[in-house]
């Protein structure tokens, strides 16, 4: 990204879904950022505009990449709107491109965040029209360049959201099944399960095959943005191409082999969940990594060396759901102490009543949300041999 535009570091906040910024902070750091805040659905570093490039190609569980321009206060509508004008907008908008506006608003005087969407969109066109003599489009699409803007109270902060669309999906699930985990859960649930990437993975009553999928580019190491064609970087002034250019370079050549002899395995007893699952990983590149298998969940062909077994059940959202699936929980229980010994086992679950039915004892419950639904990754440790394993 050209340093004429963005000459200075600037803070960078990285948001995600709520709770998984625990896995997010130390991707981060491994990237060789420095974490200067988190909270639980965002986690702030600091750097170039140019970072926000190799933060989008490789992050593999956030979902926005916001990079901050400036920070003011405003009481109101009013206040917002001479600040938001006074920036030099001309230096980053093309004067006949596009662009949508993102808001978190908390302020007394704002009943509805449209209306401060919609003095911030004012600003940037009367601002626009008086440097250039145009007026650029706006509007909802998040597919060129996107300006978010957070107002908490009397204090605003204005950033480029780089990401542009959500960097929370990963591009490669074209056949979505029943209700799919989303790609950056699914990575921040294998984060959290600190599996080593050498040793079994499996993954049974698969769906969409997510877990396996994400399992498999961890394993080789494929950056999630090396596939994806449009970010939000790319049409704010300055956009250096090369630069982009030179971290697709740069991913392709940090990917690797996996681990001899690994296994993962993606199983479900329906047909249609094989079929999207395995189209998925074909456009993702790893179906040769995975083994498919059509079968019930407690005929899942377990690899001799144990892992890592991490299955998504149904969480019975529904009236009259759960008495339905209070068995599958417990015949989830017993195929884990009965097939998995040796394995460590997670259990992914927005119903912990149901949780109960598997009648093993958890080593740890790892708080998570898929959408609005509070969920845990359940962790056990499934002991070879006579160790008693009861709550």
């Amino acid at each position: 990204m050209s340093s004429a535009v963005f000459p200075y570091k600037s803070a960078i906040v990285v948001t995600c879904f709520p709770e998984q910024s625990p896995w997010l902070a130390s991707e981060i750091e491994a990237l060789g950022f420095e974490v200067v805040s988190t909270n639980i659905s965002e986690v702030e570093t600091v750097g170039y505009m140019d970072d926000c490039l190799r933060l989008n190609m490789w992050l593999r569980t956030g979902s926005r990449v916001l990079y901050q321009i400036q920070r003011f206060p405003a009481k109101n509508a009013n206040d917002l709107y001479s600040r938001v004008r006074a920036i030099p907008w001309e230096k980053y908008l093309h004067a006949d491109g596009y662009f949508s506006i993102t808001s978190y608003v908390k302020n007394d005087t704002i009943r509805d965040d449209r209306f401060a969407n919609v003095r911030v969109k004012d600003a940037i066109v009367d601002r626009m029209v008086e440097k250039t003599g145009k007026r650029p489009d706006s509007g909802p699409n998040k597919d060129r360049t996107v300006i978010h803007i957070y107002w908490k109270e009397d204090k605003v902060r204005i950033y480029f959201d780089t990401s542009g669309e959500t960097i929370a999906k990963h591009g490669y699930r074209k056949l979505p099944f029943k209700a799919p985990m989303i790609e950056s859960l699914a990575a921040s649930t294998i984060r959290a399960s600190e599996w080593d990437a050498q040793t079994p993975f499996v993954n049974p009553m698969c769906g969409s095959g997510t877990l396996a999928i994400e399992a498999a580019l961890l394993a080789i190491n494929k950056a999630p943005g090396l596939e994806r064609e449009n970010f939000g970087f790319m049409h704010i002034k300055g956009y250096d191409e090369e630069s982009w250019q030179g971290y697709q370079r740069l991913a392709k050549l940090q990917m690797k082999a996996p681990a001899p002899g690994l296994k993962i395995v993606a199983s479900d007893m329906n047909r249609d969940a094989i079929k999207a699952a395995r189209a998925n990983a074909k456009t993702a590149g790893v179906e040769e990594l995975i083994d498919f298998q059509l079968c019930d969940f407690r005929e899942t062909q377990m690899p001799e060396e144990p892992g890592v077994i991490m299955i998504n059940p149904e969480y019975g959202e529904r009236l009259g759901e759960e008495e339905k699936l209070l068995e599958v929980y417990r015949q989830i229980g017993d195929f884990f102490k009965q097939k998995c010994q040796g394995y460590t086992g997670f259990i992914f679950t927005g119903n912990m009543n149901l949780a109960k039915s598997i009648g093993l004892r958890t080593s740890a419950r790892i708080p998570f949300y898929n959408a609005k639904i509070e969920c845990r990754l359940l962790k056990y440790e499934l002991y070879k041999g006579s160790k008693k394993q009861k709550d």
